[in-house]
Protein backbone atom coordinates (compact mmCIF):
# COMPACT_ATOMS: atom_id res chain seq x y z
CA UNK A 1 0.00 0.00 0.00
CA UNK A 2 2.93 2.62 0.86
CA UNK A 3 4.68 1.79 -1.97
CA UNK A 4 1.27 2.62 -4.34
CA UNK A 5 0.18 5.54 -2.07
CA UNK A 6 3.60 7.53 -1.99
CA UNK A 7 4.39 7.83 -5.77
CA UNK A 8 0.58 9.34 -6.39
CA UNK A 9 0.83 12.07 -3.30
CA UNK A 10 3.77 13.12 -5.15
CA UNK A 11 2.23 13.32 -8.10
CA UNK A 12 -0.66 15.27 -6.65
CA UNK A 13 2.21 17.70 -4.91
CA UNK A 14 3.81 18.08 -7.73
CA UNK A 15 0.67 19.13 -9.79
CA UNK A 16 -0.91 21.14 -6.84
CA UNK A 17 1.23 24.11 -7.94
CA UNK A 18 0.94 23.77 -11.21
CA UNK A 19 -2.27 24.47 -10.94
CA UNK A 20 -2.44 27.37 -8.71
CA UNK A 21 -0.09 28.91 -11.08
CA UNK A 22 -2.67 28.17 -13.71
CA UNK A 23 -5.11 30.46 -11.59
CA UNK A 24 -2.85 33.07 -10.79
CA UNK A 25 -2.43 33.86 -14.34
CA UNK A 26 -5.77 34.18 -15.24
CA UNK A 27 -6.64 37.32 -16.69
CA UNK A 28 -10.05 38.04 -14.96
CA UNK A 29 -12.45 40.48 -17.16
CA UNK A 30 -15.59 41.76 -16.30
CA UNK A 31 -18.58 42.38 -18.40
CA UNK A 32 -21.43 44.53 -16.74
CA UNK A 33 -24.52 44.89 -19.08
CA UNK A 34 -28.26 44.43 -18.88
CA UNK A 35 -28.85 41.43 -19.22
CA UNK A 36 -32.40 41.42 -17.94
CA UNK A 37 -34.84 44.15 -18.04
CA UNK A 38 -36.19 46.42 -20.81
CA UNK A 39 -32.12 46.58 -22.66
CA UNK A 40 -31.72 42.91 -21.85
CA UNK A 41 -31.27 42.34 -25.55
CA UNK A 42 -28.22 44.97 -25.73
CA UNK A 43 -27.16 42.68 -22.78
CA UNK A 44 -27.16 39.97 -24.59
CA UNK A 45 -25.44 40.93 -27.32
CA UNK A 46 -22.67 42.23 -25.13
CA UNK A 47 -22.30 38.72 -24.07
CA UNK A 48 -21.93 36.85 -26.88
CA UNK A 49 -19.67 38.84 -28.45
CA UNK A 50 -17.01 38.79 -25.98
CA UNK A 51 -18.00 34.61 -25.30
CA UNK A 52 -16.87 34.60 -28.61
CA UNK A 53 -13.80 36.42 -28.47
CA UNK A 54 -12.76 34.71 -25.52
CA UNK A 55 -13.18 31.47 -26.87
CA UNK A 56 -11.00 32.46 -29.68
CA UNK A 57 -8.76 33.84 -27.46
CA UNK A 58 -8.02 30.90 -25.18
CA UNK A 59 -8.55 28.22 -27.93
CA UNK A 60 -5.00 30.22 -29.76
CA UNK A 61 -3.04 30.65 -26.08
CA UNK A 62 -4.57 33.19 -24.54
CA UNK A 63 -2.84 36.71 -24.08
CA UNK A 64 0.73 36.39 -23.45
CA UNK A 65 0.31 32.62 -22.66
CA UNK A 66 -2.66 33.86 -20.16
CA UNK A 67 -6.25 32.30 -20.42
CA UNK A 68 -8.76 35.01 -20.04
CA UNK A 69 -12.05 34.61 -17.40
CA UNK A 70 -14.49 36.49 -18.50
CA UNK A 71 -17.37 37.52 -15.33
CA UNK A 72 -20.47 38.53 -16.78
CA UNK A 73 -23.20 40.68 -14.08
CA UNK A 74 -26.53 41.97 -14.37
CA UNK A 75 -27.00 45.87 -14.03
CA UNK A 76 -30.43 45.63 -15.27
CA UNK A 77 -29.86 49.01 -17.05
CA UNK A 78 -30.29 50.26 -13.41
CA UNK A 79 -28.21 52.99 -11.59
CA UNK A 80 -28.12 51.61 -8.31
CA UNK A 81 -27.89 48.12 -9.80
CA UNK A 82 -24.57 48.69 -11.26
CA UNK A 83 -23.11 50.03 -8.03
CA UNK A 84 -23.61 46.64 -6.51
CA UNK A 85 -22.36 44.97 -9.72
CA UNK A 86 -19.43 47.10 -9.45
CA UNK A 87 -18.83 46.04 -5.90
CA UNK A 88 -19.30 42.74 -6.80
CA UNK A 89 -16.85 42.88 -9.33
CA UNK A 90 -14.14 44.73 -7.63
CA UNK A 91 -14.76 41.74 -5.31
CA UNK A 92 -14.11 38.94 -8.02
CA UNK A 93 -10.37 41.31 -8.46
CA UNK A 94 -11.14 41.93 -12.55
CA UNK A 95 -8.49 43.87 -14.08
CA UNK A 96 -10.44 45.37 -16.47
CA UNK A 97 -14.50 45.59 -16.93
CA UNK A 98 -16.37 46.29 -20.08
CA UNK A 99 -19.65 48.28 -19.59
CA UNK A 100 -22.36 49.38 -18.76
CA UNK A 101 -24.45 49.65 -21.95
CA UNK A 102 -26.70 52.90 -20.57
CA UNK A 103 -24.69 56.03 -19.50
CA UNK A 104 -27.06 56.12 -16.13
CA UNK A 105 -25.99 53.08 -15.35
CA UNK A 106 -22.19 53.57 -16.50
CA UNK A 107 -22.04 56.60 -14.27
CA UNK A 108 -21.90 55.51 -10.42
CA UNK A 109 -20.13 52.44 -11.71
CA UNK A 110 -17.54 54.06 -12.97
CA UNK A 111 -16.26 56.02 -9.78
CA UNK A 112 -16.17 52.34 -7.89
CA UNK A 113 -14.34 50.77 -10.47
CA UNK A 114 -12.11 54.59 -10.63
CA UNK A 115 -11.10 54.12 -6.56
CA UNK A 116 -10.49 50.17 -6.84
CA UNK A 117 -7.93 51.13 -10.10
CA UNK A 118 -9.93 48.89 -12.60
CA UNK A 119 -10.00 49.98 -16.36
CA UNK A 120 -13.09 50.23 -17.65
CA UNK A 121 -14.11 50.48 -21.47
CA UNK A 122 -17.80 51.57 -22.38
CA UNK A 123 -19.00 50.00 -25.82
CA UNK A 124 -22.19 52.72 -25.59
CA UNK A 125 -22.66 55.00 -23.09
CA UNK A 126 -22.08 58.34 -24.92
CA UNK A 127 -23.47 60.69 -22.35
CA UNK A 128 -20.76 63.57 -23.08
CA UNK A 129 -20.10 64.33 -18.82
CA UNK A 130 -18.72 60.96 -18.29
CA UNK A 131 -15.16 61.67 -19.13
CA UNK A 132 -15.37 65.21 -17.31
CA UNK A 133 -14.76 63.64 -14.16
CA UNK A 134 -10.84 62.87 -14.49
CA UNK A 135 -10.90 59.59 -14.24
CA UNK A 136 -7.65 57.89 -16.49
CA UNK A 137 -8.64 54.54 -16.46
CA UNK A 138 -12.07 55.25 -18.20
CA UNK A 139 -12.86 54.95 -22.09
CA UNK A 140 -15.16 54.57 -24.21
CA UNK A 141 -15.18 52.73 -28.15
CA UNK A 142 -18.41 54.66 -29.01
CA UNK A 143 -19.03 58.42 -30.30
CA UNK A 144 -20.56 61.46 -28.00
CA UNK A 145 -23.99 62.83 -27.56
CA UNK A 146 -22.68 66.39 -28.36
CA UNK A 147 -21.23 64.42 -32.23
CA UNK A 148 -24.98 62.83 -32.53
CA UNK A 149 -26.69 66.24 -31.72
CA UNK A 150 -24.52 67.63 -34.44
CA UNK A 151 -25.23 64.95 -36.72
CA UNK A 152 -29.18 65.08 -36.08
CA UNK A 153 -29.09 68.98 -36.10
CA UNK A 154 -27.88 68.49 -39.43
CA UNK A 155 -29.90 65.93 -40.95
CA UNK A 156 -32.77 67.47 -40.06
CA UNK A 157 -32.41 70.97 -41.11
CA UNK A 158 -30.07 70.37 -44.54
CA UNK A 159 -31.79 67.36 -45.38
CA UNK A 160 -35.22 67.04 -44.39
CA UNK A 161 -35.01 70.62 -44.57
CA UNK A 162 -37.67 71.01 -41.09
CA UNK A 163 -37.77 74.21 -39.07
CA UNK A 164 -40.28 73.20 -36.55
CA UNK A 165 -38.94 70.19 -34.29
CA UNK A 166 -39.99 68.92 -30.96
CA UNK A 167 -37.54 66.79 -28.85
CA UNK A 168 -38.29 64.32 -26.62
CA UNK A 169 -36.39 62.34 -24.15
CA UNK A 170 -36.56 60.56 -20.85
CA UNK A 171 -34.72 62.09 -18.61
CA UNK A 172 -31.88 59.44 -18.06
CA UNK A 173 -28.02 61.01 -18.40
CA UNK A 174 -27.92 59.40 -21.94
CA UNK A 175 -31.30 60.79 -23.33
CA UNK A 176 -31.15 63.95 -21.34
CA UNK A 177 -27.82 65.12 -22.75
CA UNK A 178 -28.70 64.38 -26.93
CA UNK A 179 -31.66 65.92 -26.34
CA UNK A 180 -29.80 69.42 -25.12
CA UNK A 181 -26.77 68.71 -27.80
CA UNK A 182 -29.49 68.41 -30.61
CA UNK A 183 -31.67 71.83 -29.19
CA UNK A 184 -28.73 73.67 -28.94
CA UNK A 185 -27.42 72.83 -33.07
CA UNK A 186 -31.05 72.92 -34.27
CA UNK A 187 -31.25 76.54 -32.97
CA UNK A 188 -27.85 77.57 -34.56
CA UNK A 189 -29.06 76.36 -37.71
CA UNK A 190 -32.59 78.37 -37.29
CA UNK A 191 -34.69 75.55 -36.61
CA UNK A 192 -37.40 76.35 -33.97
CA UNK A 193 -37.17 73.78 -30.98
CA UNK A 194 -41.26 73.67 -30.22
CA UNK A 195 -41.64 71.09 -27.65
CA UNK A 196 -38.96 70.55 -24.98
CA UNK A 197 -39.98 67.64 -22.53
CA UNK A 198 -39.20 64.57 -21.24
CA UNK A 199 -41.20 61.63 -20.92
CA UNK A 200 -41.14 58.82 -17.69
CA UNK A 201 -39.65 55.39 -19.13
CA UNK A 202 -40.97 53.67 -15.94
CA UNK A 203 -44.68 54.65 -17.70
CA UNK A 204 -46.68 52.71 -20.32
CA UNK A 205 -49.02 55.48 -21.34
CA UNK A 206 -47.44 58.19 -23.00
CA UNK A 207 -50.31 59.15 -24.76
CA UNK A 208 -50.73 62.64 -22.98
CA UNK A 209 -47.66 63.44 -24.02
CA UNK A 210 -48.32 62.53 -27.51
CA UNK A 211 -51.35 65.16 -27.35
CA UNK A 212 -49.14 67.95 -25.87
CA UNK A 213 -47.10 67.31 -29.53
CA UNK A 214 -49.61 67.00 -31.46
CA UNK A 215 -50.96 70.59 -30.04
CA UNK A 216 -47.65 72.32 -31.46
CA UNK A 217 -48.17 70.96 -34.75
CA UNK A 218 -43.93 70.19 -35.77
CA UNK A 219 -42.81 69.00 -38.91
CA UNK A 220 -40.73 65.97 -36.68
CA UNK A 221 -40.04 64.38 -33.77
CA UNK A 222 -36.37 64.15 -32.45
CA UNK A 223 -36.77 60.96 -29.51
CA UNK A 224 -33.33 60.83 -27.78
CA UNK A 225 -34.61 58.01 -25.65
CA UNK A 226 -34.29 53.98 -25.58
CA UNK A 227 -35.64 51.69 -28.07
CA UNK A 228 -38.35 49.83 -25.68
CA UNK A 229 -40.23 53.60 -24.78
CA UNK A 230 -39.85 54.55 -28.57
CA UNK A 231 -41.68 51.52 -29.59
CA UNK A 232 -44.44 52.18 -27.32
CA UNK A 233 -44.24 55.86 -28.50
CA UNK A 234 -44.53 54.85 -32.36
CA UNK A 235 -47.29 52.24 -31.27
CA UNK A 236 -49.99 55.16 -29.50
CA UNK A 237 -48.83 58.01 -32.06
CA UNK A 238 -51.87 56.63 -34.42
CA UNK A 239 -54.08 56.62 -31.63
CA UNK A 240 -54.07 60.09 -30.75
CA UNK A 241 -53.85 61.27 -34.63
CA UNK A 242 -49.95 62.25 -34.53
CA UNK A 243 -48.81 61.47 -38.12
CA UNK A 244 -45.89 63.61 -37.97
CA UNK A 245 -42.29 62.57 -38.75
CA UNK A 246 -40.16 60.45 -36.20
CA UNK A 247 -36.58 60.91 -35.95
CA UNK A 248 -34.64 58.66 -33.13
CA UNK A 249 -31.44 58.33 -31.32
CA UNK A 250 -29.04 55.81 -31.36
CA UNK A 251 -30.73 54.24 -28.54
CA UNK A 252 -33.20 53.12 -30.78
CA UNK A 253 -31.58 51.57 -33.30
CA UNK A 254 -32.69 47.89 -32.31
CA UNK A 255 -34.83 45.11 -34.15
CA UNK A 256 -36.92 45.25 -30.73
CA UNK A 257 -38.36 48.50 -31.56
CA UNK A 258 -40.23 47.22 -34.57
CA UNK A 259 -41.23 44.27 -32.85
CA UNK A 260 -42.80 46.42 -30.01
CA UNK A 261 -44.07 49.08 -32.22
CA UNK A 262 -45.48 47.23 -35.19
CA UNK A 263 -44.03 47.19 -38.73
CA UNK A 264 -47.60 49.39 -39.35
CA UNK A 265 -46.03 52.34 -37.17
CA UNK A 266 -42.52 51.89 -37.18
CA UNK A 267 -42.09 52.30 -41.52
CA UNK A 268 -40.54 55.53 -42.16
CA UNK A 269 -39.47 56.31 -38.79
CA UNK A 270 -35.71 57.69 -39.35
CA UNK A 271 -32.52 57.00 -36.64
CA UNK A 272 -29.91 58.31 -36.51
CA UNK A 273 -26.93 56.04 -35.40
CA UNK A 274 -23.69 54.39 -35.72
CA UNK A 275 -22.82 52.50 -38.82
CA UNK A 276 -25.11 49.34 -38.53
CA UNK A 277 -22.58 46.14 -38.23
CA UNK A 278 -24.04 45.10 -41.77
CA UNK A 279 -23.11 48.49 -43.19
CA UNK A 280 -19.46 48.08 -41.30
CA UNK A 281 -17.28 47.13 -44.71
CA UNK A 282 -13.65 46.64 -42.94
CA UNK A 283 -11.43 43.37 -43.08
CA UNK A 284 -12.05 42.93 -38.92
CA UNK A 285 -16.06 43.58 -39.36
CA UNK A 286 -16.42 41.22 -42.09
CA UNK A 287 -14.16 38.35 -40.31
CA UNK A 288 -16.21 39.24 -36.83
CA UNK A 289 -19.47 38.80 -38.42
CA UNK A 290 -18.81 35.89 -40.28
CA UNK A 291 -17.47 34.32 -36.87
CA UNK A 292 -20.52 35.22 -35.18
CA UNK A 293 -23.08 34.12 -37.37
CA UNK A 294 -20.94 30.60 -37.31
CA UNK A 295 -21.49 30.40 -33.85
CA UNK A 296 -24.89 31.72 -33.20
CA UNK A 297 -26.65 31.48 -36.03
CA UNK A 298 -27.14 35.10 -37.59
CA UNK A 299 -25.25 37.86 -37.96
CA UNK A 300 -25.05 40.63 -35.29
CA UNK A 301 -28.01 42.89 -35.08
CA UNK A 302 -26.72 45.81 -33.11
CA UNK A 303 -24.04 48.04 -33.73
CA UNK A 304 -23.31 48.20 -29.90
CA UNK A 305 -22.52 44.34 -29.85
CA UNK A 306 -19.98 45.32 -32.38
CA UNK A 307 -18.60 47.65 -30.08
CA UNK A 308 -18.46 45.34 -27.11
CA UNK A 309 -16.31 43.51 -29.59
CA UNK A 310 -13.85 46.35 -30.18
CA UNK A 311 -13.55 46.95 -26.53
CA UNK A 312 -12.83 43.87 -25.94
CA UNK A 313 -9.83 43.78 -28.15
CA UNK A 314 -8.65 47.06 -27.29
CA UNK A 315 -7.85 45.76 -23.77
CA UNK A 316 -6.15 42.90 -25.58
CA UNK A 317 -4.22 44.76 -27.51
CA UNK A 318 -2.98 46.48 -24.37
CA UNK A 319 -1.91 43.82 -22.53
CA UNK A 320 -0.21 42.29 -25.54
CA UNK A 321 2.36 45.33 -26.44
CA UNK A 322 2.89 46.55 -22.72
CA UNK A 323 3.10 42.55 -21.42
CA UNK A 324 1.31 44.08 -18.58
CA UNK A 325 -2.43 43.12 -17.19
CA UNK A 326 -1.72 46.40 -14.48
CA UNK A 327 -4.94 48.88 -15.20
CA UNK A 328 -2.80 51.96 -14.69
CA UNK A 329 -0.17 50.48 -16.88
CA UNK A 330 -2.72 49.52 -19.74
CA UNK A 331 -4.52 52.51 -18.92
CA UNK A 332 -0.82 55.12 -19.87
CA UNK A 333 -0.61 53.05 -23.03
CA UNK A 334 -4.05 53.70 -24.27
CA UNK A 335 -4.14 57.64 -23.69
CA UNK A 336 -0.19 58.07 -25.17
CA UNK A 337 0.58 55.12 -27.23
CA UNK A 338 -2.29 53.76 -29.20
CA UNK A 339 -3.03 54.83 -32.15
CA UNK A 340 -4.39 53.82 -35.75
CA UNK A 341 -5.74 50.34 -34.08
CA UNK A 342 -7.57 48.89 -37.06
CA UNK A 343 -11.33 48.19 -35.49
CA UNK A 344 -14.64 45.99 -36.44
CA UNK A 345 -16.76 49.70 -35.61
CA UNK A 346 -13.48 51.93 -37.80
CA UNK A 347 -10.73 51.73 -39.48
CA UNK A 348 -8.92 53.97 -36.93
CA UNK A 349 -9.32 53.56 -33.03
CA UNK A 350 -6.95 56.13 -30.61
CA UNK A 351 -8.06 57.87 -27.47
CA UNK A 352 -7.97 61.48 -26.58
CA UNK A 353 -6.76 62.76 -23.22
CA UNK A 354 -9.86 62.31 -21.94
CA UNK A 355 -10.46 58.47 -23.06
CA UNK A 356 -13.19 59.58 -25.88
CA UNK A 357 -12.74 57.87 -28.98
CA UNK A 358 -11.02 60.21 -31.76
CA UNK A 359 -13.30 60.79 -34.30
CA UNK A 360 -17.20 60.14 -35.11
CA UNK A 361 -18.73 57.90 -37.52
CA UNK A 362 -22.71 58.10 -37.58
CA UNK A 363 -25.31 57.74 -40.47
CA UNK A 364 -28.95 58.35 -40.87
CA UNK A 365 -31.51 55.20 -41.26
CA UNK A 366 -34.92 54.36 -42.23
CA UNK A 367 -36.96 51.52 -41.35
CA UNK A 368 -38.58 50.20 -44.63
CA UNK A 369 -41.78 48.28 -45.15
CA UNK A 370 -40.16 45.08 -44.23
CA UNK A 371 -39.09 46.24 -40.48
CA UNK A 372 -35.72 46.61 -41.39
CA UNK A 373 -33.06 49.46 -40.76
CA UNK A 374 -31.71 50.33 -44.53
CA UNK A 375 -29.72 53.55 -45.02
CA UNK A 376 -31.33 56.44 -45.59
CA UNK A 377 -31.08 57.17 -49.24
CA UNK A 378 -29.41 61.29 -48.27
CA UNK A 379 -26.61 61.69 -45.69
CA UNK A 380 -25.43 64.88 -44.43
Amino acid sequence: MKRVLLPLLMIIALLLPACTAVTKSTIKIGLEGPMTGDYAEEGKGFENALNLLVEQTNKAGGINGQQVELTVEDDKGDPKEAALVADRLVSKKVMAVIGGYNSSATEPASKIYSDAGILQITPSSTATRLTTKGYTQFFRVCFLDDRQGLFAAEFITKVLNFKNVAVLHDNSTYAQGLAEWTKKYLEERGAKVVFFDAINPKDNDFTPTLTKIKGVNPEAIYFTGYYAQGGLLLKQAPGVGLKTQWVMGNACNNPDLIKIAGVENAKGVLVTSEPLPSDLDYPEAKTFNADYKTKYGKEPSSVWTVMAADAFRVIKQAIEVTKSTDPKKLAEYLHKDFKDYPGITGPIIGFDEKGDRNGTIHKAYVINDKGDFVPNPKQP
